[in-house]
C-alpha cells in the first residue's frame, strides 16, 4: 500500500475527504470553470488549434492530475507560454488548420507526457534546478511580449505572421492598410474592459458593500461578460458579414478519443521542442504548486508532479488536446476560491464537459478579437521588466543572463529563447562555481573561530597559510584552486604549511582529487606540507577510497583550531 500511496496521492487526501472539503471544492470549481471557458478557447487559438481543442485539453488532463498530482490547488490545462511554444514548434512542420497539424499537436503532447513521466519515474525532479529563476522570468517576460504582439492581428482584423517580435512587427506594419475598423473597435473595447475588470471592478463592487465571494465571482466572470456582449453584438448586427472574423461552428461533444502519430520522422522533428516544452512546463507548474502549498504548509513532491503532469499530457494526446501544464492564473484563482483538494479540478473538468456539450452552439458568433483580448490581458501580467533592475543591482552575471534570454527570445523566437535560457542557466552556474570564494583565515582573538583576514582583526602564523574554500571542488574550479594556492605560496619563503579548511566542501570529484594530488606534489617540491581540516564525513569516505591521504605530506585535523595549534612553531 505505501507504494500505491506514493504514486497515487488521491489515496491519501481522498481518505479524509468530507462535506466541508466537498463544499469548498465545488465553489472553487464553479469560479474556475467560469474563467476557463473563454481562456481555454483563447489558448487553443494561440496554439493554432480549433477552439474546441482548448476545452478538450482542459477536461481529461485535469482529472488525471487530480489522481496523480500532489498539489491541492494546481489547475492543469492550456497556458499561454506552452501554447505559444506549441504553435512555434508545429508551424515549422505542418500548416495550421490541417489534419496533420492536429495530429502533430497530439504527438507533441504525447511525447511531452512520456518525457515527463519518465523523468518522474527516474526521480529527475531536480532537473528543474538547472533553470535559474531570473532566466525563466526573462524568458516568460519576452514570451508575454511576443504573445501579445501575435494577437494584435486579431484585434486589428488583419493577417500577420511571425514567431519573433521583429517578424511580427514587420508583418503587422505591412498589412496595416487592410485593417478592419469594426474588428478593431471590438478588440480595443474588449481589451480595455478586461483591464478595467482586473483593476477597477473589484474596488467599485466593494464600495457597494457586496459580499466578498460575490465580488470574487463577478471579477472572474468579466471575460465571460465580454464574450457574451461581443457575441450578441456580432449576431444582432450581422458583423460577420462585414469582415469580423468569428469562431464559427464548434463541435457539440465531449472530448473524442484520438491517437497521436509515432512516425519516426515526426518524432525526430518534435523531440527537441517536446523536451523544451516539458522543462518549461514543469518549471512553471512546480513554481506555482510550491508557492501555493507553502501558504497552507503542505508538501509538494517534484518527482510525483512530473508523473502527474506526464499523465495529464498523455491524456490530452488521447482526447483531442495539445500540451498542458499547471497555469499560474487559474491555480491562483482556484486557491483563492477555497479549493481544498485536487477534487476541485475534477469538478472543474465536469463543468467544462457540460460547457462542451451544451454551450458550444452559443459561441458561433464569438469574434476572434475577443479571444485575442483575453490572451493579451492575461499575458501582459506576466511581463515583468523589474527583474532587470533587480538583477543589475544584485549580480551583473545574472543581469547578463536575463538580458540575453529576453533579447534572444524577442529576436529569434521562443524555441531559441528557451534553449538559450537553459544554456545560460548552466553556464551561469559553471561561471559562478568555477571561481569559488577562497578566503585566507586567521584566529579571532580569545576564541576557536577562524575568519577572513580581510574582514576581521585576527591572529595569523607567518609559517602557516589557512585557506577556506567556500564551494565544492569539481572539474570546473579545481584548476582555479591550484592557481590560487601557488600564487599565495610561491612568493613567501616563510610558509611551511598550507591548511585547506573544508567546512563548505560537500563534494570532491575525480578531477578535483587529481588537482589536490598536484597541489600536494607542488607544495612538497617547495618544502611545504598540505593539511586538511574540518572535512565532512561523506567527503572523507570518498578520499579514503583513494591513495591521496597516504601520499599527502600533512595531516587531516578535526577542526581548524586543532590544526593551527598542532602546527605552532
Amino acid at each position: 500500500m505505501p507504494d500505491f500511496k506514493r504514486y497515487l496521492p488521491i489515496l491519501t487526501w481522498g481518505r479524509d475527504y468530507n462535506k466541508t472539503a466537498l463544499s469548498n471544492d465545488l465553489m472553487a470549481a464553479v469560479i474556475v470553470t467560469i474563467m476557463l471557458i473563454p481562456q481555454s478557447l483563447a489558448y487553443a487559438l494561440l496554439a493554432g488549434m480549433p477552439p474546441e481543442a482548448g476545452l478538450y485539453a482542459s477536461i481529461v488532463p485535469i482529472m488525471l492530475y487530480a489522481v496523480f498530482g500532489t498539489s491541492r490547488a494546481l489547475a492543469v490545462g492550456p497556458v499561454a507560454v506552452i501554447s505559444l511554444m506549441t504553435a512555434a514548434a508545429l508551424s515549422n512542420i505542418v500548416e495550421q488548420g490541417t489534419m496533420g497539424y492536429a495530429v502533430a499537436a497530439l504527438s507533441l503532447a504525447a511525447l511531452s507526457g512520456i518525457i515527463l513521466l519518465a523523468m518522474g519515474l527516474l526521480k529527475l525532479g531536480f532537473v528543474a534546478n538547472f533553470l535559474s529563476h531570473p532566466v525563466i522570468a526573462g524568458f516568460i517576460t519576452a514570451s508575454g511580449i511576443i504573445i501579445a504582439a501575435s494577437q494584435l492581428k486579431h484585434i486589428l482584423g488583419i493577417d500577420a505572421h511571425g514567431h519573433n517580435l521583429l517578424d511580427l512587427v514587420v508583418s503587422l506594419v505591412k498589412h496595416l492598410p487592410e485593417i478592419n475598423w469594426i474588428t478593431t473597435v471590438i478588440g480595443v473595447a474588449a481589451t480595455a474592459f478586461l483591464f478595467w475588470v482586473r483593476k477597477g471592478l473589484k474596488p467599485m463592487l466593494e464600495g457597494f458593500k457586496l459580499n466578498a465571494t460575490l465580488v470574487g465571482v463577478a471579477v472572474k466572470a468579466g471575460p465571460v461578460a465580454v464574450v457574451v456582449v461581443t457575441t450578441l453584438a456580432v449576431w444582432l448586427f450581422g458583423l460577420s458579414n462585414q469582415g469580423v472574423k468569428i469562431v464559427g461552428e464548434v463541435p457539440q461533444s465531449l472530448p473524442p478519443f484520438t491517437l497521436p502519430s509515432f512516425s519516426p520522422a515526426l518524432i525526430g522533428q518534435l523531440l527537441v521542442p517536446a523536451i523544451l516544452i516539458s522543462l518549461i512546463g514543469f518549471v512553471e507548474s512546480i513554481s506555482v504548486a510550491q508557492t501555493l502549498a507553502a501558504k497552507k504548509r503542505q508538501r509538494i513532491d517534484p518527482d510525483q508532479e512530473l508523473i502527474g503532469l506526464g499523465a495529464a499530457n498523455i491524456g490530452a494526446s488521447l482526447t483531442g488536446g495539445f500540451p498542458v501544464t499547471g497555469g499560474f492564473s487559474r491555480s491562483v484563482v482556484n486557491f483563492d476560491a477555497g479549493a481544498e483538494t485536487p477534487a476541485a479540478g475534477a469538478f472543474t473538468a465536469i463543468g467544462l464537459a457540460i460547457a462542451a456539450l451544451a454551450l458550444t452552439p452559443l459561441i458561433f458568433f464569438l469574434p476572434k478579437a475577443t479571444l485575442a483580448a483575453t490572451i493579451i490581458v492575461a499575458v501582459l501580467s506576466l511581463v515583468d521588466f523589474s527583474i532587470l533592475k533587480r538583477a543589475w543591482g544584485y549580480s551583473k552575471a545574472d543581469f547578463a543572463a536575463v538580458s540575453a534570454t529576453i533579447l534572444l527570445t524577442l529576436a529569434f523566437g521562443v524555441e531559441a529563447g528557451v534553449s538559450a535560457g537553459v544554456g545560460l542557466s548552466i553556464l551561469l552556474h559553471l561561471y559562478k562555481t568555477s571561481k569559488p570564494h577562497i578566503a585566507e583565515v586567521g584566529q579571532v582573538p580569545g576564541t576557536e573561530h577562524y575568519r577572513n583576514i580581510l574582514r576581521h582583526d585576527v591572529i595569523t602564523n607567518p609559517s602557516v597559510v589557512s585557506l577556506r574554500v567556500d564551494e565544492s571542488l569539481y572539474f570546473a574550479n579545481a584548476r582555479y584552486l591550484e592557481d590560487k594556492i601557488h600564487e599565495r605560496v610561491a612568493g613567501d619563503t616563510e610558509i611551511r604549511h598550507v591548511i585547506l579548511q573544508c567546512t563548505a566542501i560537500n563534494e570532491i570529484d575525480l578531477s578535483a582529487l587529481e588537482s589536490l594530488e598536484m597541489i600536494n606534489e607542488r607544495l612538497k617540491e617547495m618544502d611545504v606540507k598540505l593539511h586538511l581540516s574540518e572535512v565532512k564525513g561523506p567527503v572523507m569516505d570518498r578520499l579514503k577510497q583513494e591513495h591521496f591521504l597516504h601520499e599527502m605530506t600533512g595531516s587531516v585535523f578535526l577542526s581548524q583550531f586543532e590544526a593551527a595549534q598542532a602546527l605552532k612553531p
